[in-house]
Protein backbone atom coordinates (compact mmCIF):
# COMPACT_ATOMS: atom_id res chain seq x y z
CA UNK A 1 0.00 0.00 0.00
CA UNK A 2 1.28 3.40 -1.63
CA UNK A 3 1.78 5.69 1.14
CA UNK A 4 -0.74 8.65 1.15
CA UNK A 5 1.16 12.11 1.73
CA UNK A 6 -1.80 14.29 0.41
CA UNK A 7 -4.42 14.04 2.25
CA UNK A 8 -4.86 15.67 5.84
CA UNK A 9 -6.70 14.16 8.45
CA UNK A 10 -9.71 16.63 10.48
CA UNK A 11 -7.83 16.36 13.16
CA UNK A 12 -4.82 18.20 11.49
CA UNK A 13 -6.78 20.95 11.42
CA UNK A 14 -9.12 23.71 13.50
CA UNK A 15 -12.44 22.13 14.86
CA UNK A 16 -14.95 22.56 17.12
CA UNK A 17 -13.94 21.95 20.76
CA UNK A 18 -16.63 19.46 21.17
CA UNK A 19 -16.04 17.53 17.71
CA UNK A 20 -12.29 16.95 18.81
CA UNK A 21 -12.90 16.09 22.25
CA UNK A 22 -15.49 13.33 21.36
CA UNK A 23 -13.43 11.93 18.00
CA UNK A 24 -10.43 12.06 20.39
CA UNK A 25 -12.18 9.95 23.25
CA UNK A 26 -13.17 7.06 20.19
CA UNK A 27 -8.91 6.94 19.73
CA UNK A 28 -8.82 6.42 23.12
CA UNK A 29 -11.46 4.12 23.50
CA UNK A 30 -10.32 2.24 20.42
CA UNK A 31 -6.75 1.96 22.17
CA UNK A 32 -7.64 0.98 25.18
CA UNK A 33 -9.75 -2.35 23.20
CA UNK A 34 -7.34 -3.05 20.65
CA UNK A 35 -4.39 -2.65 22.96
CA UNK A 36 -2.89 0.07 21.74
CA UNK A 37 -2.10 2.02 24.57
CA UNK A 38 -0.65 -1.77 26.46
CA UNK A 39 2.04 -1.64 23.98
CA UNK A 40 3.23 1.69 24.49
CA UNK A 41 2.89 1.31 28.27
CA UNK A 42 4.76 -1.76 28.30
CA UNK A 43 7.52 -0.47 26.46
CA UNK A 44 7.83 2.61 28.16
CA UNK A 45 7.59 0.47 30.87
CA UNK A 46 10.08 -1.80 30.09
CA UNK A 47 12.70 1.45 29.46
CA UNK A 48 12.14 2.42 32.96
CA UNK A 49 13.18 -0.27 34.61
CA UNK A 50 16.73 -0.14 33.62
CA UNK A 51 19.47 0.86 36.09
CA UNK A 52 19.92 4.17 35.03
CA UNK A 53 16.25 5.10 35.71
CA UNK A 54 15.99 8.16 38.06
CA UNK A 55 13.75 7.52 41.53
CA UNK A 56 11.57 10.02 39.98
CA UNK A 57 11.66 9.61 36.25
CA UNK A 58 10.44 12.34 33.96
CA UNK A 59 8.34 11.11 30.94
CA UNK A 60 7.07 13.17 27.83
CA UNK A 61 4.31 12.60 25.90
CA UNK A 62 5.01 14.15 22.78
CA UNK A 63 1.69 15.07 20.72
CA UNK A 64 -0.29 14.10 23.96
CA UNK A 65 -3.80 15.64 23.15
CA UNK A 66 -6.12 15.43 25.92
CA UNK A 67 -3.56 13.26 28.20
CA UNK A 68 -5.44 9.83 27.83
CA UNK A 69 -2.33 8.26 26.95
CA UNK A 70 -0.69 10.40 30.32
CA UNK A 71 -3.30 9.38 32.36
CA UNK A 72 -3.28 5.61 31.86
CA UNK A 73 0.85 5.76 32.10
CA UNK A 74 0.49 7.87 35.63
CA UNK A 75 -2.68 5.15 36.44
CA UNK A 76 0.27 2.13 35.99
CA UNK A 77 3.21 3.97 37.67
CA UNK A 78 0.68 3.97 40.69
CA UNK A 79 -0.32 0.41 40.69
CA UNK A 80 3.38 -0.21 40.87
CA UNK A 81 3.95 1.87 43.25
CA UNK A 82 6.60 4.34 41.76
CA UNK A 83 7.18 7.89 41.67
CA UNK A 84 6.99 9.34 37.79
CA UNK A 85 6.49 12.76 36.38
CA UNK A 86 4.78 12.87 33.19
CA UNK A 87 5.13 15.90 30.65
CA UNK A 88 1.94 16.55 27.99
CA UNK A 89 3.70 18.04 25.33
CA UNK A 90 1.60 19.42 22.06
CA UNK A 91 1.28 22.11 20.01
CA UNK A 92 -2.55 22.65 19.73
CA UNK A 93 -3.72 24.45 22.58
CA UNK A 94 -7.20 22.90 22.23
CA UNK A 95 -5.93 19.61 22.79
CA UNK A 96 -4.13 20.83 25.79
CA UNK A 97 -7.34 22.65 27.55
CA UNK A 98 -8.99 19.53 27.24
CA UNK A 99 -6.06 17.66 28.89
CA UNK A 100 -6.78 19.14 31.98
CA UNK A 101 -9.03 16.60 33.44
CA UNK A 102 -6.08 14.21 33.54
CA UNK A 103 -3.86 17.14 35.30
CA UNK A 104 -6.68 17.71 37.39
CA UNK A 105 -6.83 14.03 38.67
CA UNK A 106 -2.94 13.45 38.30
CA UNK A 107 -1.19 16.04 39.94
CA UNK A 108 2.66 14.46 38.63
CA UNK A 109 0.87 15.78 34.97
CA UNK A 110 2.15 18.83 33.19
CA UNK A 111 0.75 20.57 30.27
CA UNK A 112 3.50 22.19 28.29
CA UNK A 113 2.72 24.00 24.39
CA UNK A 114 5.78 23.07 22.07
CA UNK A 115 6.05 21.53 18.48
CA UNK A 116 7.03 17.91 18.29
CA UNK A 117 10.23 18.60 16.45
CA UNK A 118 11.27 21.47 18.75
CA UNK A 119 11.22 19.88 22.51
CA UNK A 120 11.81 22.68 25.04
CA UNK A 121 14.03 20.28 26.74
CA UNK A 122 17.78 20.22 27.45
CA UNK A 123 19.54 17.50 26.26
CA UNK A 124 18.86 14.60 28.13
CA UNK A 125 16.71 16.90 30.33
CA UNK A 126 14.06 13.93 30.54
CA UNK A 127 14.10 10.42 30.91
CA UNK A 128 11.79 8.96 27.95
CA UNK A 129 9.95 10.00 25.43
CA UNK A 130 7.12 8.80 23.90
CA UNK A 131 4.84 9.78 21.13
CA UNK A 132 1.20 7.57 20.18
CA UNK A 133 0.02 7.94 17.16
CA UNK A 134 1.61 11.22 16.20
CA UNK A 135 4.42 10.55 13.46
CA UNK A 136 1.52 9.78 10.66
CA UNK A 137 0.81 13.79 11.21
CA UNK A 138 3.89 14.52 10.44
CA UNK A 139 6.10 15.11 6.64
CA UNK A 140 9.05 13.07 6.15
CA UNK A 141 11.17 16.40 6.89
CA UNK A 142 9.45 16.60 10.07
CA UNK A 143 9.59 13.17 11.40
CA UNK A 144 13.26 13.45 11.17
CA UNK A 145 13.20 16.48 13.32
CA UNK A 146 11.19 15.24 15.76
CA UNK A 147 12.92 11.97 16.24
CA UNK A 148 15.94 13.43 16.72
CA UNK A 149 14.70 15.80 19.14
CA UNK A 150 13.15 13.10 21.24
CA UNK A 151 16.07 10.93 20.97
CA UNK A 152 18.21 13.95 22.25
CA UNK A 153 16.02 15.11 25.36
CA UNK A 154 15.84 11.47 26.57
CA UNK A 155 18.65 9.88 29.29
CA UNK A 156 17.20 6.65 28.64
CA UNK A 157 15.11 6.02 25.09
CA UNK A 158 11.87 6.50 23.39
CA UNK A 159 8.92 4.48 21.99
CA UNK A 160 7.43 5.69 19.28
CA UNK A 161 3.97 3.90 18.34
CA UNK A 162 1.65 4.20 15.34
CA UNK A 163 -0.38 2.11 12.73
CA UNK A 164 0.97 -0.37 10.70
CA UNK A 165 0.49 0.83 7.10
CA UNK A 166 -0.99 -3.14 5.47
CA UNK A 167 -4.51 -3.71 3.95
CA UNK A 168 -5.29 -6.15 6.67
CA UNK A 169 -4.65 -2.82 9.24
CA UNK A 170 -6.76 -0.59 7.04
CA UNK A 171 -9.65 -2.97 6.60
CA UNK A 172 -9.35 -3.33 10.41
CA UNK A 173 -9.52 -0.38 11.17
CA UNK A 174 -12.52 0.45 9.12
CA UNK A 175 -14.11 -1.82 10.78
CA UNK A 176 -13.42 -1.10 14.11
CA UNK A 177 -14.30 2.71 13.59
CA UNK A 178 -17.35 2.10 11.61
CA UNK A 179 -18.64 -0.49 14.89
CA UNK A 180 -17.79 1.32 17.61
CA UNK A 181 -16.42 5.06 16.96
CA UNK A 182 -19.19 7.37 17.64
CA UNK A 183 -17.85 10.35 15.67
CA UNK A 184 -17.76 11.20 11.97
CA UNK A 185 -14.27 12.55 12.38
CA UNK A 186 -12.70 9.28 13.63
CA UNK A 187 -14.62 7.47 11.15
CA UNK A 188 -13.22 9.13 8.33
CA UNK A 189 -9.09 10.12 10.05
CA UNK A 190 -8.95 6.45 11.13
CA UNK A 191 -8.59 4.63 7.77
CA UNK A 192 -7.12 7.89 6.41
CA UNK A 193 -4.27 7.51 9.42
CA UNK A 194 -3.19 4.27 8.16
CA UNK A 195 -2.75 5.24 4.73
CA UNK A 196 -0.53 7.78 5.85
CA UNK A 197 1.44 6.07 8.42
CA UNK A 198 5.11 5.07 7.94
CA UNK A 199 6.39 1.35 7.09
CA UNK A 200 9.00 -0.34 9.06
CA UNK A 201 11.84 0.50 6.03
CA UNK A 202 10.46 3.58 5.93
CA UNK A 203 10.55 4.12 9.63
CA UNK A 204 13.76 2.58 9.83
CA UNK A 205 15.29 5.15 7.42
CA UNK A 206 13.62 8.17 9.33
CA UNK A 207 15.57 7.19 12.60
CA UNK A 208 18.91 6.23 10.85
CA UNK A 209 18.46 10.01 9.66
CA UNK A 210 17.57 11.21 12.86
CA UNK A 211 20.74 9.54 14.53
CA UNK A 212 19.26 7.15 16.33
CA UNK A 213 21.38 3.93 17.05
CA UNK A 214 20.14 0.19 17.83
CA UNK A 215 16.79 0.49 16.31
CA UNK A 216 13.89 -2.56 17.19
CA UNK A 217 10.93 -1.74 15.44
CA UNK A 218 8.54 -4.66 15.89
CA UNK A 219 4.74 -5.29 13.84
CA UNK A 220 1.70 -6.45 15.26
CA UNK A 221 -0.40 -6.97 12.40
CA UNK A 222 -3.54 -8.13 14.39
CA UNK A 223 -3.51 -5.08 16.13
CA UNK A 224 -2.19 -2.80 13.20
CA UNK A 225 -0.36 -1.57 15.40
CA UNK A 226 4.21 -0.58 15.04
CA UNK A 227 6.35 -0.07 17.62
CA UNK A 228 9.78 1.39 17.26
CA UNK A 229 11.83 1.44 20.24
CA UNK A 230 15.24 3.15 21.06
CA UNK A 231 17.30 2.67 23.89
Amino acid sequence: MRREEEAREHLDGPVPRADRDASLADIDRLNTWFGGHALTIGAVRRLLRTASARPCPVVVDVGGGRGDLAGRLARDARRSAQRIRIVILDRDLEGLVLAAAACDTYPEIVRVCADASALPFREEGVDVAVSSLVLHHLSPEAAVASLEAMRAASRIGVVVSDLLRTRLSWVLVVLATWLFARHAISRHDGPLSVRRAYAPDELRVLCEKAGWGHVVIRRFPILSRILVVTG
